[in-house]
């Protein structure tokens, strides 16, 4: 089986180390300060439990995927 040049390209992306470039470290501590405050507000305003846990979960995650979007398609 093989894969496209695109499918190929796109995983030397995704695996490769991105060094930040210019602006790019104040974009990540932006939207980690941001995330941050919405995840003590969930933790504040809702009961500690596994919905929680995921809500918290979820937003680390999207944290990751928004700092992957920035350090990959740049």
């Amino acid at each position: 089986m093989s894969i496209s040049d695109a499918q190929r390209k796109a995983i030397e992306n995704n695996f490769m180390y991105h060094a930040p470039m210019d602006g790019q470290p104040a974009r990540y501590t932006t939207i980690r300060e941001m995330a941050k405050s919405l995840a003590l507000h969930i933790a504040d305003t809702t009961q500690p439990s596994r919905e929680q846990s995921l809500a918290l979960t979820k937003l680390e995650e999207c944290v990751m995927w928004c700092n992957a979007g920035i350090a990959r398609n740049e």
